[in-house]
């Protein structure tokens, strides 16, 4: 997959914020978000990006205590790649955010992250 390619989904995993905190930012990006249903600590949401209804689901403690997945189940986000995402979302959660470095194609190493926290981002080796 080359940088440019769009990715056909969005994740990123975010350090140490609440459901509700991680809710209220997904709010600002999906006009209305309507929660799908729950089970545990898994949450789907409906959310309206672009005029075009996504699929969102919030993952909480995915690795360890502190991470939370937010995954976009849908390549018609406003972001191109993950990395995009992340970005916009350490800024905005004021955290540590991570997200794969490519998009899943064979032969990626699955183990090479972006890290992105203060607004830099490097490559980390993140084995779960």
């Amino acid at each position: 997959m080359t940088e440019e390619q769009r990715h056909p989904d969005i994740e990123i995993y975010v350090k140490d914020r609440s459901l509700e905190r991680i809710t209220e930012w997904l709010e600002t990006h999906c006009q209305p978000l309507k929660r799908d249903f729950e089970q545990g600590q898994i949450h789907h949401f409906i959310g309206l990006m672009n005029n075009r209804e996504i699929p969102v689901m919030v993952h909480e403690k995915v690795s360890g205590k502190a991470w939370t997945s937010v995954w976009f189940n849908s390549d018609q986000t406003p972001w191109i790649k993950d990395l995009d995402c992340a970005i916009q979302a350490s800024k905005e959660l004021d955290t540590q955010i991570r997200c794969i470095a490519s998009g899943w194609s064979t032969g990626d190493d699955p183990d090479e992250w972006w890290n992105i926290e203060q607004g830099n981002s490097e490559k980390i080796q993140w084995r779960t």
